[in-house]
């Protein structure tokens, strides 16, 4: 970069290039990415009126014909500290599943994990966090004393034969302790590995990452974990999860977790906005040369249902964009 100094000189200052911009992007034909949709969970927990049940189980019915592979469904967690997800039982009785759609739930301790598999669950997943402040806030428990919950979580759920998904929060920033070490994700992420998580979502909870922090934190994960056992999970906070998920592409993540409509946010982190949109997410991978199995015209009519239900904008770029286009077609 050039700058006009004092007397008309040319400064001319030189700044490192960060090692995903030396990289050509470069894809396998047809290369597969997992769609993870959290919209009927993540995004609609923090919800503050009560959607109706049966809201919940059209939307879920909706997304799962679209193609997605996975939907995250519920929760099965306390009603007193998250209301919206009390009718989790009735959400699971009422579902569609004559499809191959996998229908996850979140269960924090044993007591979510019995309630899920009475329900009919037969894929769960647990949530830790990369910091201990958040983890206080969140569960009231550390993060020592919410891993002997997880592991035993973990041993019954292996015993039956149920499949179990991590989660950490806080990989990028947190809203009570600043900075994250990569370090730090990686010791949750290994934890998790260890008890029998098959996969690990690493969620930058309040949206404060950037491509190289986005860069930094995976590439110390990725030197001892496989990218395959990872996904990425953005919210949207400051615009950049797009940008932050094209280098967790390069990074060789290939399972995304995402929002329709860009619905969410968090309880336990204040400002936080929701999920990077699914149709975002899906129009930029098809653009890419990546297959998700996901019809993004069908997608798109689910984010419309959600939000004029709930009379709430459509947070999606390019569902704004589809609609608009119908429009003018009609």
């Amino acid at each position: 970069a050039e700058y006009m100094g004092g007397s008309n000189c040319v400064v001319t200052m030189r700044f490192p290039r960060p090692a995903f911009l030396a990289r050509a992007f470069t894809t396998k034909p047809a290369e597969f990415v997992k769609i993870v949709e959290v919209g009927p969970r993540d995004g609609l927990q923090n919800e503050k009126s009560f959607v109706p049940t049966d809201t919940k189980v059209k939307l879920i019915d909706m997304l799962a014909a679209t193609g997605l592979p996975v939907v995250e469904a519920t929760s099965f967690v306390s009603k007193k500290w998250v209301p919206q997800m009390a009718d989790a039982h009735e959400v699971m009785q009422k579902i569609n599943r004559s499809n191959s759609t996998i229908f996850p739930v979140l269960t924090p301790n044993m007591v979510g994990y019995r309630a899920a598999i009475a329900a009919g669950a037969r894929d769960v997943a647990v949530f830790a966090s990369a910091t201990e402040s958040f983890a206080l806030n969140n569960t009231g428990k550390g993060i020592a004393e919410n891993q002997v919950l997880h592991r035993e979580v973990l041993r019954n759920a292996l015993q039956d034969g149920v499949r179990v998904r991590g989660y950490v929060s806080c990989v990028l920033g947190c809203p009570y302790e600043g900075a994250v070490a990569p370090e730090q994700v990686l010791r949750a992420t290994e934890a998790l590995l260890e008890m029998g998580c098959y996969e690990v979502s690493l969620g930058d909870t309040i949206g404060i990452g950037n491509p190289v922090s986005t860069e930094r934190m995976l590439r110390t994960l990725t030197a001892t974990v496989p990218p395959t056992q990872l996904a990425a999970h953005f919210h949207n906070t400051y615009g950049t999860a797009l940008a932050n998920l094209v280098i967790a592409l390069q990074c060789g993540v290939r399972t995304v977790d995402s929002s329709v409509a860009g619905l969410g946010g968090c309880p336990y982190a204040r400002g936080a906005t929701g999920n990077v949109a699914t149709e975002d997410v899906v129009f930029m991978l098809h653009g890419m040369g990546f297959t998700t199995s996901v019809n993004l015209d069908a997608l798109v009519d689910c984010g419309k249902f959600i939000t004029e239900s709930l009379k709430v904008p459509n947070r999606s770029n390019a569902a704004s964009a589809i609609l608009r286009k119908r429009e003018v077609q009609i």
